[in-house]
């Protein structure tokens, strides 16, 4: 079967799936500012705030697994637009709820929304990529990333400016929205989708629900699934409690604790906006292993330092190297023999965001009995460990 899709199209559908990626950076990391007022707010200690951010985990996990099969029933689009609109509603609910239940649940909504969105744009950035015929995953990420510098620096400048929060996140979330509707029609439609899948699937056996679900048990999924788990901890970690570390332990106020994720996000937005020409160049493995390196020693700094400034570059430094590993974990899962995209990148990107579930509760629950920084300490020897199993893996093979 032949795609006979237009060049034209096809950048434009990059353009949209870019801008996708924006609007769930932006919509994802504007959370991370709210966390130290929802804290206040609640009056919660750093245990109850763990296990009140395990409700945005779960919502990701409850959905990621039966993403992909929304997907290839109606399409990447109706998906990703779908999802979106409801990510933009919950926004400004998170910080004007003041009972734990109600913002349990709307912290469940808005994970549900992200983890809906990350699978679909991901497999949609997936056929935008076949079809260019050359890396474009480190790029998408990066416009992810971008977003994550407009939520969490954004959302903060404009309450600093004298905007009413509730109003800033309305502000934020009303761009969502008119980027989400302007690109809607420039992104593949269903059809366009299932050519490209037909045409560049790397088997030619016909996926049925049986062998989808003996995909998931793969050892090559698991492996890839467990990558991704740690490396996801460690963004996840970043967002959900670097403001809060920045605040308590480093003496920046509350305001501008956003600036350790906004630094994350701009490293992380800069390395991948160059990434495809570095995975271009470089192997995978230099890629995973000298990021995950480079992003525990990052942690390490951030924890060690007596300055706030040492802590910031120390995030930054995370940003540098976990930028393009993920990306190279989607590409490889797209590209996995006998197994259709649509049931490898929904199976590690749920065993990833597992990382977002299970983080910030184990993090909170080594804060409350240890401190927020050995937590954080941990999570550099989390990196370590990624960086010599991938390699090992790589060897092996």
């Amino acid at each position: 079967m032949t795609v006979a899709i237009p060049a034209g199209q096809v950048l434009k559908a990059r353009l949209a799936t870019q801008l996708i990626f924006l609007v769930c950076g932006l919509g994802m990391s504007s959370w991370a500012p709210m966390v130290p007022f929802a804290k206040d707010r609640l009056a919660l200690n750093d245990a109850d705030l763990g296990f009140l951010l395990l409700m945005l985990g779960g919502g990701s996990m409850l959905m990621m697994p039966t993403s992909g099969w929304l997907v290839g029933r109606f399409g990447s689009r109706i998906v990703m637009a779908g999802s979106a609109l409801v990510m933009a509603l919950a926004l400004p609910l998170l910080l004007i709820l003041s009972s734990t239940a109600a913002m349990a649940t709307t912290l469940f909504i808005f994970g549900a929304s992200i983890g809906t969105i990350d699978v679909a744009m991901n497999a949609h950035g997936l056929q935008v990529q076949n079809l260019s015929g050359r890396p474009i995953m480190s790029s998408l990420h990066g416009l992810f990333s971008v977003g994550g510098l407009l939520g969490s620096l954004g959302l903060g400048f404009l309450i600093k400016l004298g905007l009413n929060p509730v109003y800033a996140a309305i502000s934020i979330a009303s761009l969502m929205i008119l980027i989400t509707l302007t690109q809607y029609q420039s992104l593949f439609p269903l059809k366009v989708e299932q050519q490209a899948v037909a045409h560049f699937s790397l088997t030619d056996e016909k996926p049925t629900p049986g062998n989808q679900r003996l995909s998931w048990v793969d050892s090559r999924v698991i492996f890839l699934g467990l990558m991704c788990f740690a490396i996801f901890l460690a963004e996840g970690a970043v967002l959900d409690w670097s403001a809060i570390f920045l605040r308590d332990h480093k003496g920046i106020d509350a305001e501008f604790a956003g600036v350790g994720y906004s630094a994350f996000s701009i490293a992380m937005a800069a390395m991948r906006l160059v990434g495809d020409k570095l995975v271009a160049r470089l192997k995978s493995k230099m890629i995973v292993v000298g990021g995950c390196l480079l992003g525990a020693v990052g942690l390490g700094m951030a924890v060690l330092s007596p300055w706030a400034v040492g802590a910031v570059v120390g995030f930054v430094l995370l940003g540098l190297g976990a930028a393009n590993i993920v990306p190279v974990f989607f590409s490889q899962a797209g590209k996995l023999p006998g197994i259709s995209p649509t049931v490898s990148l929904p199976a590690i990107t749920t065993m990833g965001y597992t990382g977002m579930l299970a983080g910030p509760a184990l993090l909170g629950f080594i804060a409350q009995h240890f401190s927020l920084g050995i937590a954080l300490g941990c999570l550099a020897g989390l990196l370590v460990v990624v960086a010599l199993s991938y390699s090992m893996k790589r060897k092996a093979a």
